[in-house]
């Protein structure tokens, strides 16, 4: 299973998207990305002449949409496809998904000082617990 997750910046300017580049922006198998379009109708990639799947840019958004609620979310595929049916919930989840993103662009040195401050704590109160006993 792939893991790696393209953010909605990170979408290359194209007009059309073959599988395999979809399948490694979302970060899931061409195998989910072919049942995802059977079970949910906000992705329907065209077909070309060689009756190749050629997806679009709000195609992978809403992939990326999808695979959010699916796998980070925890929603199932019904649950999902009800909530991409109610616009107002699906722009709640898109803000949503951007705060998360802007989270995680936060320099590491300083995601990596604050793990260090609360690990200086812990190893506090542990030397403090073991002087009680």
């Amino acid at each position: 299973m792939k893991q790696q997750v393209a953010a909605r910046k990170d979408i290359p300017d194209k007009v059309y998207f073959r599988i395999g580049e979809v399948s490694d922006l979302v970060g899931v198998d061409p195998h989910v990305l072919r049942y995802w379009e059977t079970e949910f109708k906000v992705v329907r990639p065209h077909r070309a002449k060689s009756n190749q799947r050629l997806y679009r840019r709000q195609d992978v958004e809403n992939l990326l949409l999808i695979r959010t609620l699916l796998h980070d979310e925890g929603y199932t595929i019904s649950g999902a496809r009800k909530l991409l049916q109610d616009p107002d919930r699906k722009e709640e989840v898109k803000a949503k998904e951007e705060r998360a993103a802007q989270q995680d662009q936060q320099p590491s040195e300083k995601r990596l000082a604050v793990i260090k401050n609360e690990l200086r704590r812990i190893q506090q109160i542990l030397a403090l617990k073991s002087l009680r006993y």
